[in-house]
Protein backbone atom coordinates (compact mmCIF):
# COMPACT_ATOMS: atom_id res chain seq x y z
CA UNK A 1 0.00 0.00 0.00
CA UNK A 2 1.65 3.18 -0.86
CA UNK A 3 1.19 5.62 1.65
CA UNK A 4 2.47 9.58 2.64
CA UNK A 5 2.84 11.17 5.94
CA UNK A 6 4.16 14.47 7.06
CA UNK A 7 6.37 14.18 10.01
CA UNK A 8 6.76 18.38 10.24
CA UNK A 9 6.35 21.34 8.00
CA UNK A 10 6.93 24.96 7.98
CA UNK A 11 9.93 27.65 8.01
CA UNK A 12 10.70 25.61 11.22
CA UNK A 13 11.49 22.27 9.83
CA UNK A 14 10.43 19.57 7.27
CA UNK A 15 10.39 16.02 7.13
CA UNK A 16 7.92 13.81 5.53
CA UNK A 17 7.48 9.96 4.59
CA UNK A 18 6.52 7.94 1.63
CA UNK A 19 6.34 3.81 1.74
CA UNK A 20 5.17 1.17 0.06
CA UNK A 21 5.37 -2.69 0.75
CA UNK A 22 9.09 -2.83 2.46
CA UNK A 23 10.26 0.48 0.35
CA UNK A 24 10.21 3.70 2.62
CA UNK A 25 11.37 7.46 1.59
CA UNK A 26 12.36 9.69 3.74
CA UNK A 27 11.81 13.15 1.85
CA UNK A 28 14.02 15.56 3.56
CA UNK A 29 15.43 15.53 7.44
CA UNK A 30 15.00 19.00 8.81
CA UNK A 31 14.27 18.06 12.33
CA UNK A 32 15.87 16.63 15.28
CA UNK A 33 16.92 13.28 14.83
CA UNK A 34 14.84 12.31 17.84
CA UNK A 35 12.19 13.45 15.89
CA UNK A 36 12.50 11.76 12.89
CA UNK A 37 13.09 8.73 14.80
CA UNK A 38 10.18 9.66 17.04
CA UNK A 39 7.71 10.20 13.67
CA UNK A 40 9.29 7.20 11.82
CA UNK A 41 7.87 4.86 15.04
CA UNK A 42 4.88 6.46 14.49
CA UNK A 43 4.08 5.11 11.62
CA UNK A 44 5.93 1.65 12.22
CA UNK A 45 8.90 2.20 10.40
CA UNK A 46 12.46 1.91 11.82
CA UNK A 47 15.39 3.96 10.95
CA UNK A 48 17.20 1.20 9.43
CA UNK A 49 14.64 -0.18 6.75
CA UNK A 50 15.06 3.62 5.10
CA UNK A 51 15.61 2.76 1.26
CA UNK A 52 17.02 6.43 0.66
CA UNK A 53 16.57 10.05 1.77
CA UNK A 54 15.54 12.69 -0.64
CA UNK A 55 16.72 16.01 0.11
CA UNK A 56 15.21 19.20 -2.47
CA UNK A 57 17.84 21.35 -0.78
CA UNK A 58 20.31 22.72 1.79
CA UNK A 59 18.59 25.23 3.59
CA UNK A 60 18.86 24.04 7.66
CA UNK A 61 14.89 23.88 8.30
CA UNK A 62 15.67 20.48 5.51
CA UNK A 63 18.79 19.11 6.48
CA UNK A 64 18.87 20.09 10.54
CA UNK A 65 19.00 16.53 11.34
CA UNK A 66 20.54 14.67 8.73
CA UNK A 67 23.86 15.25 10.22
CA UNK A 68 23.03 13.09 13.52
CA UNK A 69 20.62 10.69 11.93
CA UNK A 70 23.00 9.78 9.21
CA UNK A 71 25.92 8.85 11.90
CA UNK A 72 24.14 6.01 13.21
CA UNK A 73 21.40 5.08 10.01
CA UNK A 74 23.98 5.01 7.15
CA UNK A 75 20.99 5.77 4.57
CA UNK A 76 21.64 6.85 0.70
CA UNK A 77 20.77 10.34 0.23
CA UNK A 78 19.92 11.60 -3.03
CA UNK A 79 20.10 15.19 -3.98
CA UNK A 80 21.52 17.26 -7.07
CA UNK A 81 24.69 17.51 -7.81
CA UNK A 82 24.86 20.99 -6.01
CA UNK A 83 22.88 20.48 -2.87
CA UNK A 84 25.18 16.94 -2.41
CA UNK A 85 28.44 19.66 -2.57
CA UNK A 86 27.14 21.73 -0.02
CA UNK A 87 25.52 18.73 2.31
CA UNK A 88 29.54 17.09 2.05
CA UNK A 89 31.05 20.93 3.26
CA UNK A 90 28.71 20.76 6.23
CA UNK A 91 29.44 16.91 7.05
CA UNK A 92 32.25 15.37 6.08
CA UNK A 93 31.51 11.78 6.79
CA UNK A 94 28.44 12.00 4.23
CA UNK A 95 30.72 11.72 0.84
CA UNK A 96 29.99 7.60 0.89
CA UNK A 97 25.98 8.57 1.30
CA UNK A 98 25.09 10.70 -1.46
CA UNK A 99 23.93 9.44 -4.74
CA UNK A 100 23.70 12.63 -6.91
CA UNK A 101 20.40 12.77 -9.15
CA UNK A 102 20.27 15.90 -11.29
CA UNK A 103 17.10 17.68 -11.64
CA UNK A 104 14.81 16.35 -13.78
CA UNK A 105 15.73 13.08 -14.13
CA UNK A 106 14.61 9.32 -12.24
CA UNK A 107 15.95 6.51 -10.70
CA UNK A 108 13.67 3.16 -8.81
CA UNK A 109 14.31 3.05 -5.18
CA UNK A 110 12.47 -0.30 -3.99
CA UNK A 111 8.87 -0.33 -5.40
CA UNK A 112 8.98 3.74 -5.93
CA UNK A 113 10.11 5.70 -8.96
CA UNK A 114 11.10 9.00 -7.63
CA UNK A 115 11.95 11.96 -10.07
CA UNK A 116 13.05 15.84 -9.22
CA UNK A 117 12.50 18.41 -11.04
CA UNK A 118 13.85 21.62 -10.28
CA UNK A 119 12.45 24.72 -8.52
CA UNK A 120 13.25 27.81 -8.56
CA UNK A 121 14.90 29.19 -5.04
CA UNK A 122 17.68 30.63 -3.32
CA UNK A 123 19.53 27.73 -2.98
CA UNK A 124 22.11 25.53 -5.02
CA UNK A 125 20.13 23.27 -6.89
CA UNK A 126 17.09 23.36 -5.61
CA UNK A 127 14.45 20.86 -6.37
CA UNK A 128 11.04 19.20 -5.60
CA UNK A 129 10.34 15.75 -5.48
CA UNK A 130 7.76 13.16 -7.62
CA UNK A 131 7.43 9.60 -6.28
CA UNK A 132 5.08 7.01 -7.85
CA UNK A 133 4.04 3.54 -6.70
CA UNK A 134 1.81 0.81 -7.52
CA UNK A 135 -0.45 3.08 -9.95
CA UNK A 136 -0.36 6.56 -8.19
CA UNK A 137 1.81 9.66 -7.61
CA UNK A 138 2.39 12.25 -4.89
CA UNK A 139 4.28 15.73 -5.50
CA UNK A 140 6.15 17.18 -2.98
CA UNK A 141 6.30 21.37 -4.40
CA UNK A 142 7.76 23.75 -1.70
CA UNK A 143 10.05 26.36 -1.61
CA UNK A 144 9.95 28.10 -4.50
CA UNK A 145 9.48 31.55 -5.50
CA UNK A 146 6.90 31.33 -8.38
CA UNK A 147 5.08 27.85 -10.93
CA UNK A 148 7.37 27.24 -13.85
CA UNK A 149 6.72 24.93 -16.35
CA UNK A 150 8.97 22.60 -15.32
CA UNK A 151 6.76 22.13 -11.93
CA UNK A 152 3.38 22.53 -13.88
CA UNK A 153 4.70 19.24 -15.58
CA UNK A 154 5.68 17.76 -12.61
CA UNK A 155 2.66 18.29 -11.20
CA UNK A 156 0.10 17.46 -13.68
CA UNK A 157 -1.76 14.15 -13.28
CA UNK A 158 -0.78 13.95 -9.75
CA UNK A 159 -2.81 11.89 -7.06
CA UNK A 160 -1.32 13.80 -4.27
CA UNK A 161 0.00 17.69 -4.11
CA UNK A 162 1.52 19.26 -1.29
CA UNK A 163 2.01 22.54 -1.93
CA UNK A 164 3.70 25.26 -0.89
CA UNK A 165 1.19 28.09 0.69
CA UNK A 166 4.17 29.66 2.69
CA UNK A 167 2.52 33.20 3.48
CA UNK A 168 0.23 36.00 3.42
CA UNK A 169 1.38 38.51 1.38
CA UNK A 170 0.19 41.98 3.32
CA UNK A 171 1.41 40.15 6.46
CA UNK A 172 4.73 40.07 4.99
CA UNK A 173 5.02 43.22 3.93
CA UNK A 174 3.36 44.65 7.26
CA UNK A 175 5.08 42.42 9.49
CA UNK A 176 8.58 42.61 11.75
CA UNK A 177 10.64 41.12 9.22
CA UNK A 178 13.79 43.06 7.90
CA UNK A 179 13.64 44.86 4.12
CA UNK A 180 15.76 42.05 2.55
CA UNK A 181 14.10 39.10 4.26
CA UNK A 182 10.48 40.35 2.92
CA UNK A 183 12.41 40.55 -0.35
CA UNK A 184 13.40 36.84 -0.51
CA UNK A 185 10.38 35.80 0.81
CA UNK A 186 8.37 37.85 -1.60
CA UNK A 187 10.57 37.23 -4.89
CA UNK A 188 10.86 34.73 -7.54
CA UNK A 189 13.22 32.63 -5.81
CA UNK A 190 11.50 32.72 -2.67
CA UNK A 191 8.25 31.21 -1.60
CA UNK A 192 4.72 30.93 -2.69
CA UNK A 193 1.82 32.66 -1.11
CA UNK A 194 -1.87 31.55 0.06
CA UNK A 195 -2.66 32.69 -3.68
CA UNK A 196 0.05 31.36 -5.73
CA UNK A 197 -0.44 28.22 -3.94
CA UNK A 198 -4.16 27.96 -4.40
CA UNK A 199 -3.26 28.49 -8.19
CA UNK A 200 -1.09 25.70 -8.64
CA UNK A 201 -3.74 23.67 -6.43
CA UNK A 202 -5.99 24.62 -8.71
CA UNK A 203 -4.25 23.77 -11.75
CA UNK A 204 -3.31 20.50 -9.79
CA UNK A 205 -7.09 19.52 -9.24
CA UNK A 206 -8.25 20.22 -12.90
CA UNK A 207 -5.41 17.89 -13.46
CA UNK A 208 -7.07 15.12 -11.25
CA UNK A 209 -5.50 15.28 -8.29
CA UNK A 210 -7.63 14.03 -5.54
CA UNK A 211 -6.08 15.51 -2.52
CA UNK A 212 -3.67 19.01 -1.50
CA UNK A 213 -2.37 19.28 1.34
CA UNK A 214 -0.99 22.63 2.16
CA UNK A 215 2.72 22.05 3.38
CA UNK A 216 5.35 24.73 4.21
CA UNK A 217 3.49 27.85 6.21
CA UNK A 218 5.18 30.35 8.30
CA UNK A 219 4.70 30.62 11.35
CA UNK A 220 4.79 34.51 11.15
CA UNK A 221 3.10 35.24 7.91
CA UNK A 222 0.14 32.29 7.85
CA UNK A 223 -2.15 30.43 9.68
CA UNK A 224 -3.52 26.93 8.82
CA UNK A 225 -7.08 28.58 8.73
CA UNK A 226 -5.86 31.78 6.45
CA UNK A 227 -4.30 29.45 3.60
CA UNK A 228 -7.36 26.88 4.06
CA UNK A 229 -9.52 29.92 3.40
CA UNK A 230 -7.11 31.01 0.50
CA UNK A 231 -7.22 27.92 -1.15
CA UNK A 232 -11.05 26.53 -0.28
CA UNK A 233 -12.08 29.96 -2.12
CA UNK A 234 -10.24 29.16 -5.20
CA UNK A 235 -11.44 25.75 -5.45
CA UNK A 236 -15.10 26.68 -4.98
CA UNK A 237 -14.46 29.02 -7.44
CA UNK A 238 -14.09 26.30 -10.06
CA UNK A 239 -17.14 24.38 -8.70
CA UNK A 240 -14.89 21.77 -7.11
CA UNK A 241 -16.97 20.19 -3.96
CA UNK A 242 -14.39 19.71 -1.14
CA UNK A 243 -16.33 16.60 0.12
CA UNK A 244 -16.68 14.98 -3.30
CA UNK A 245 -13.84 16.21 -5.58
CA UNK A 246 -10.97 16.77 -3.69
CA UNK A 247 -9.80 16.64 0.07
CA UNK A 248 -7.94 19.61 1.19
CA UNK A 249 -6.53 19.75 4.34
CA UNK A 250 -2.91 21.96 6.25
CA UNK A 251 -0.24 19.81 6.84
CA UNK A 252 0.68 19.85 11.19
CA UNK A 253 3.74 22.12 11.52
CA UNK A 254 5.20 20.19 14.74
CA UNK A 255 3.73 16.84 14.91
CA UNK A 256 3.08 13.94 11.61
CA UNK A 257 0.02 14.22 9.87
CA UNK A 258 -2.78 11.39 9.48
CA UNK A 259 -1.28 9.31 6.89
CA UNK A 260 -2.61 9.21 3.53
CA UNK A 261 -3.59 6.54 0.76
CA UNK A 262 -5.04 6.33 -2.03
CA UNK A 263 -9.00 6.33 -2.22
CA UNK A 264 -10.15 2.39 -2.97
CA UNK A 265 -11.91 2.17 -6.18
CA UNK A 266 -15.19 0.20 -5.79
CA UNK A 267 -14.98 -2.91 -7.97
CA UNK A 268 -18.06 -3.28 -10.02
Amino acid sequence: MFTFTTLASGSTGNAALVSCGDTHILLDAGISARRLTAGLAAQGVRPEALSAILITHEHSDHISGLQVFTKKNRVPIHATGPTCRQLCYKTAFLDDLVRVQEAGTGAQIGALWVESFPTPHDAAGSVGWSIAGEGVRMVLCTDLGHVTEPVRRAVEGCDLLVCETNHDVDWVRSGPYPYYLKQRILGDRGHLSNEAGAELAAFAVEAGAQTVILAHLSQTNNTPAWAYEAVSRRLLAMDCDLERDVTLSVAPTASPGPAWRPKEVPVC
